[in-house]
């Protein structure tokens, strides 16, 4: 019963992304965040959806507190529980959470396949930057335990969140140029986190690793985490409203995010990522050789 009740998830979500690609306006989308040139074909009368015009990101993504691999104390715990600001945020958040529908996310991406912003042209300023969370997951390498705030921290890394065969298909629209470009650089590394949160996906994800280990090629496998960590609280600090697309985060060597995408990638927004890793990249390698012993 178990093998089947896994089986049939795998055909559903199969099936949910087959729609999403056949769907017409999805299918614009794939096409024009690839080489920008869509081909032309015959459709119905634009939807109001799809005369909107999305917004460029408007705030930092993050968390305030900078991360860190050490697990909380039970005093940790406690005081966070007794901050009435923080009761109060997560109370806002779950009644938010209980009046969406089951498919809402999955309708969402019928209106610009998903996507909620525009990436922006340039980074964040650091100051007004925020942190990426720590995010446990198993390498696909070891199968060890390995904290995203170790693994980034002092080098320019480049972060997809993936939980799809769409999220995948989003976040390479991104990263592709990104990674021909900088991953002999030493300072460089591309992370991707599979994050399966609900508890039957992540066991079918368990069971399917050796297949997603043939897929990835083999120098990411250090860098690629599979977790089913609980994201509930810090999904909407990282602009994560969709749990069936992919997100891409461009972290500095102090853990903030200075630059961020979602779901179809459009040209300006892939050459936007390659060239502010770049400037990272660039500015990291001079502090290093500032601090080198003449």
């Amino acid at each position: 019963m178990l093998v089947r009740a896994l089986a049939h998830a795998r055909w559903q979500e199969t099936t949910t992304l087959r729609t999403f690609i056949q769907h017409p306006v999805c299918t614009r989308n794939l096409t024009s965040g690839t080489d920008g040139s869509a081909e032309k074909r015959p459709s119905a009368k634009a939807t109001p959806d799809e005369l909107t015009v999305l917004p460029f990101l408007q705030h930092p993504l993050g968390v305030k507190e900078k991360p860190s691999p050490v697990l909380k104390t039970w005093a940790d715990t406690r005081e966070e529980l007794m901050n009435q600001e923080t009761r109060l945020a997560q109370r806002e958040h779950l009644v938010k959470e209980a009046t969406k529908g089951y498919f809402t996310d999955l309708n969402a991406t019928r209106r610009h396949g998903g996507k909620t912003w525009i990436a922006p042209n340039v980074m964040i300023r650091e100051d007004k930057a925020l942190y990426f969370p720590n995010i446990v997951g198993s390498s696909l390498d070891t199968k060890s335990k390995k904290h995203t705030s170790s693994m980034c921290e002092g080098r320019i890394s480049v972060i997809s969140m993936l939980s799809t065969r769409m999220s995948e298909i989003h976040v390479n629209g991104f990263t592709t140029p990104t990674n021909e470009r900088y991953l002999s650089n030493p300072l460089y590394q591309y992370v991707q986190i599979n994050l399966q949160e609900n508890l039957l996906k992540s066991f079918l994800v368990s069971l399917f690793l050796s297949s997603i280990a043939k897929s990835v090629p083999q120098e990411l496998h250090p860098t690629y985490l599979v977790s089913s960590q609980n994201m509930e609280f810090v999904r909407e600090h990282l602009g994560m409203v969709n749990k069936h697309i992919g997100y891409v985060y461009l972290v500095d060597d102090n853990l903030k995010v200075r630059w961020a995408g979602c779901a179809d990638a459009k040209v300006e927004e892939t050459n936007a990522l390659e060239q502010c890793t770049g400037v990272l990249l660039s500015r990291l390698d001079k502090k290093r050789s500032a601090k080198a012993p003449r």
